[in-house]
């Protein structure tokens, strides 16, 4: 079966809801996305909110801290993430089952195996019950395991964290920590376990449904592909995907092999059409490959970062990126800066006004638009 590049990208913006807003539910976009990024957490409330049919930021917010039908946890590239709380305990499953890379840290800052599963019990112990900010947690943690775990070996922002910090990945894909609500300025972490208690998954099967999570937002795509989207190595998932043959289809896109799940080969959305803003780091420029092919020309240089996506808001063009832009928030206003890389047809000018209203409304602001040059660097 060969698809046309075209095609790829009318269903995943379809899938993406990108192309026609979801009508359910926060979660229910975030399952679609296979998880927000959100280490910038108002991008992430902005991603999935604009997907959603009249959402807010404040819609997301509810989902996360109230309903709780959101979590904020450790996901995909080990960074901070927005999952389906129903589909957490297959998520830490399959990421606890891949094998981490190879630590570069020096022998004098690392922990022993058996000193990292102190440490998450001792964050699953401390966190049970409350909701803790880093510094009432690295008490806890020292109390509960030894004076080693507080050493200040960690170099981190012309400082040095107390020794124990570098599990909490690990605690995450545990299963026994993930964000709290900030108090304050400060970030603050419990146990998952108290709003939504789970038992563990098979890994195996924890692993397949990852795949297919992934293939379903952004196949066609390799096992390189499924590498880069989790920060693994090339071997461990080209191993994942052949243990899985059987569940996978091949197809050609672009001339060269990329698979399916099995049966899920139905391509007959149209194709896309319209302008979208998406802010840092959203999910559909992130996991979306042929990365050459997303980010075509003076898109290459212009919206990525040393080849990596997320670090500019993007303006995509019937599906594809075709710019950049800025927000500044000025009171009730948002100063929106976009810079086209090509010129815009009438239609898609209009359809960028609608955008903005939509981006205005996402964030209980009024939008000012503007088209121009964006002078502020890439996210850092």
């Amino acid at each position: 079966m060969e698809l046309s590049w075209q095609a790829v990208v009318a269903r995943r913006m379809v899938r993406h809801h990108l192309s026609v807003p979801a009508t359910g539910s926060p979660a229910d976009v975030v399952r679609a996305m296979a998880g927000a990024h959100a280490q910038v957490l108002s991008a992430a409330e902005i991603s999935v909110a604009l997907r959603l049919e009249g959402a807010t930021r404040e819609d997301v917010q509810r989902a996360l801290w109230e309903d709780r039908s959101l979590v904020k946890t450790f996901g995909p590239r080990g960074t901070v993430h927005l999952l389906p709380t129903d589909e957490l305990a297959s998520w830490v499953s399959a990421l606890a089952a891949l094998q981490p890379p190879k630590s570069t840290a020096p022998p004098a800052m690392r922990m022993t195996p058996e000193q990292t599963q102190q440490v998450i019990a001792a964050i699953g112990d401390a966190l049970a019950d409350d909701e803790l900010t880093v510094d009432e947690l690295s008490n806890e943690v020292i109390a509960r395991t030894g004076s080693w775990a507080g050493d200040l070996v960690m170099p981190a922002f012309q400082t040095f964290w107390p020794r124990w910090r570098q599990a909490i990945p690990e605690a995450a894909n545990a299963g026994v920590l993930c964000y709290g609500p900030n108090r304050g300025r400060n970030t603050t972490y419990t146990n998952p376990h108290r709003f939504a208690p789970f038992q563990p998954v098979d890994a195996e099967r924890a692993l397949t449904e990852l795949v297919r999570r992934f293939l379903w937002s952004y196949g066609p795509a390799t096992p390189q592909h499924f590498a880069r989207w989790l920060s693994i190595s090339p071997v461990a998932a080209a191993k994942v995907f052949t243990e899985r043959a059987d569940e996978l289809e091949e197809v050609v896109l672009d001339g060269q092999p990329a698979w399916l799940v099995r049966g899920d080969t139905d391509f007959s959305a149209g194709p896309a059409r319209g302008v979208r803003l998406l802010p840092y780091f959203d999910a559909y420029g992130v996991g979306s490959h042929p990365r050459e092919l997303l980010f075509p020309g003076k898109a290459w240089d212009r919206a990525l970062a040393r080849g990596q996506a997320g670090n500019y808001p993007l303006l995509l063009v019937d599906g594809i990126v075709a710019g950049v832009w800025h927000q500044r928030r000025n009171g009730r206003k948002l100063q929106l800066t976009v810079e086209p890389l090509r010129s815009l047809k009438p239609a898609q000018l209009r359809g960028l006004d609608d955008e903005a209203d939509r981006l205005g409304a996402v964030v209980g602001a009024q939008p000012v638009l503007t088209i121009g040059e964006v002078t502020v660097g890439a996210h850092a």
